[in-house]
């Protein structure tokens, strides 16, 4: 049976486990997307937060494989643990953009090797709002964001956790001057490197406010950040942690999260493009 639209992004992310030099541990999310689709040929990427895998000399994948039929094999997975682990991915070019990318076929070539097909779904090119998709959304919009918030996931299924929400900004806007919009979702530690869709199903309403009979799926953007409130009584923005640990200024969060604008996964396609080249 097909899986629904759901149903697939139940299979687009993965909880990504890291252990810097010290043995410090930490979690985050990472997703699946394609970039420099060229006819019937893409590249598959893992996308998360530079600060996830800042300083990780090891990180773990728990992906789900897939059965005889091409479908997930529900409860059955593959660990892989893999070495240098900040050094495979490669970094935003602007240092302000919190956002890096592995490319995922050194990770299917292992599973392969362990005699295992990985199954996952990942967003085509299509599906990322570039600005002029941006321009048609209302201020405020359904959205649905995937992840592992404090590490949290169906541990024996290995699904992730929806949480839905709504943009608390304008998404066509640069939020403070910088390319990103800030959404209205609890955002907790783990949920960093989330993938923030826009996501309706059955109807939703246009710009000019006409009801429209169908469904509507756009990545918009990647969570990374949000405001915690003090026991000074600051506001701050902080990156969303990757562990819970003790700090010397108790913050809280306020349940709004700053999202990386998903066009600007576009800005690695030269660089990936050269990396191949390169390697024949």
């Amino acid at each position: 049976m097909p899986l629904t639209p759901s149903e697939q992004l139940q299979f687009s992310t993965t909880r990504i486990v890291t252990k810097s030099a010290t043995g410090a541990t930490g979690s985050g999310t990472g997703f699946f997307a394609t970039l420099l689709k060229n006819g019937d040929s893409q590249v598959p990427v893992l996308v998360t937060n530079k600060h996830v895998v800042q300083g990780a000399v090891q990180g773990l994948f728990r992906l789900t494989t897939q059965d005889a039929k091409g479908e997930p094999a529900i409860g059955r997975t593959i660990d892989l643990d893999l070495g240098d682990f900040e050094k495979r991915w490669i970094p935003h070019p602007d240092a302000e953009v919190d956002l890096a990318v592995m490319p995922v076929g050194p990770l299917l070539t292992e599973a392969a090797q362990k005699g295992f097909t990985v199954f996952y779904k990942a967003p085509s090119a299509e599906l990322i709002a570039r600005p002029e998709d941006l321009s048609q959304l209302s201020a405020m919009e359904e959205l649905l964001m995937i992840g592992y918030p404090i590490g949290l996931w169906d541990q024996k299924n290995n699904l992730p956790i929806f949480r839905r929400g709504i943009t608390a900004t304008h998404p066509a806007f640069d939020f403070n001057g910088k390319s990103e919009f800030a959404i209205d979702c609890a955002c907790f530690p783990g949920s960093s490197g989330s993938p923030v869709f826009l996501f309706n199903t059955g109807s939703y309403y246009t710009k000019n406010g006409d009801t429209v009979i169908g469904s509507r799926l756009k990545l918009l953007g990647i969570l990374y950040a949000g405001p915690q409130y003090t026991s000074e009584g600051k506001i701050v923005v902080k990156d969303v942690p990757t562990a819970q640990t003790a700090i010397p200024v108790s913050s809280s969060p306020i349940n709004l999260g700053y999202v990386v604008k998903a066009h600007r996964l576009l800005e690695f396609e030269p660089i990936i493009e050269a990396m191949l080249k390169k390697n024949g």
